[in-house]
């Protein structure tokens, strides 16, 4: 008789080796300015960008058509966040589910800037909404995710999961050293304690040294009420009253200072969210008084919402660099300081590893344990 190799064998080893599945690219919005980045992801993998329309109904209803078949492939979508913020988590869940009912093998997202993950802890009665869209992007079908500087990276452990928290530090840094003249002069700066840790790591990577600024014109989010300073309504007392505790001590700022030389130096603003600019704007007034002769601001989102644009213009900040995480060419168009690095490389290069099986742990060298 003939010998037959175990189809099952035989089907594993093929699985590995020679005939994976294909991968398809898709964008959760078709939008000119949303595909942008999707457009130049798939030029870099040299693949085309998967045929699929993503709209809304009169009303207002969102409506995804996949126009090819996904069965048994690896299906990336990309969504990269517009203004409409609840719009684009609706599509990416439609798209999501879409492509499970269609028996796509894994559905991976590719969100460079994660929404609501502002919204990360408890306040007041309030939630944890992120942890509630990494519930529903599981129940959608998603399989893995890969995202940009998260805004803590504790979020990552609220998938079931696995998630990709690449890093932009990396092309900000090198913008720092190819386009600002005389940088080694300059100073990191930190415009809250709570940004210090992300400015730590710049400077040490620039070798350069650190401001922190400190003091009451802001309100960093970390010191916004979470309800445990609102004592409930007083009734009348019947009874014991229970424990006696400790009073909290009321949180008094000091006013704002400087902590670190920006005299005669160029001061460099490096955040991870830039949306409400006001922080941004008073920061840069701070520096230009205590001496800085130029101020930069870098961040992985520019979100740059409502007035950013002719705040950032009227403002004493120089430039204003973000990455192509979020569509923000309007903005651009409002006002020239601000300036875009491409990070398409990085996301292509994480799409093509997990496609093809590779380790991830090229695109995270060098990262420290806090950055």
């Amino acid at each position: 008789g003939v010998c037959v190799a175990s189809p099952k064998l035989s089907y594993g080893y093929t699985k590995m080796n020679i005939a994976r599945g294909g991968y398809r690219v898709f964008s959760a919005n078709s939008s000119a300015a949303c595909t942008e980045l999707a457009q130049k992801i798939t030029e870099r993998l040299g693949v085309e960008l998967g045929k699929s329309v993503v709209y809304q109904e009169s009303n207002s209803e969102t409506r995804v058509d996949v126009k090819e078949s996904v069965r048994g492939q690896d299906i990336f979508i990309i969504q990269t966040i517009p203004r409409d913020v609840n719009t684009a988590v609706m599509e990416l869940l439609v798209m999501a589910y879409a492509l499970k009912t269609s028996c796509a093998k894994n559905i991976i997202g590719v969100i460079p800037y994660f929404p609501y993950s502002k919204q990360c802890k408890m306040r007041k009665r309030g939630s944890i909404v992120c942890k509630l869209l990494a519930s529903m992007l599981a129940k959608a079908g998603l399989t893995h995710i890969i995202t940009m500087d998260l805004h803590q990276k504790e979020i990552q452990g609220f998938f079931n999961f696995p998630v990709d928290n690449l890093r932009a530090s990396p092309f900000l840094i090198q913008y720092i050293q190819e386009e600002i003249p005389n940088y080694r002069n300059a100073v990191i700066v930190a415009k809250s304690p709570s940004a210090a840790k992300r400015a730590q790591s710049y400077a040490e990577r620039l070798r350069l040294g650190l401001a922190v600024i400190h003091g009451e014109a802001h309100h960093s989010e970390s010191d916004m009420a979470d309800g445990r300073h609102s004592p409930p309504l007083s009734r009348a007392i019947t009874g014991h009253t229970g424990l006696e505790l400790p009073l909290m001590m009321a949180k008094e700022k000091p006013p704002i200072s400087v902590v670190g030389d920006v005299g005669g130096r160029i001061a460099i603003i490096v955040d991870d969210i830039i949306d409400d600019v006001e922080d941004f704007v008073a920061a840069a007034e701070i520096l230009k008084e205590r001496g800085a002769y130029k101020i930069y601001v870098m961040a992985t989102h520019g979100l740059l919402s409502a007035e950013a644009p002719r705040l950032i213009e009227e403002s004493a900040i120089d430039e204003v660099v973000v990455t192509n995480t979020v569509p923000h060419e309007v903005q651009k168009l409002q006002c020239p300081k601000i300036k875009t690095v491409d990070v398409s490389m990085i996301l292509a290069e994480a799409i093509r590893r997990i496609h093809n099986g590779e380790s991830m742990a090229y695109l995270f060298r060098n990262i420290a344990m806090d950055d």
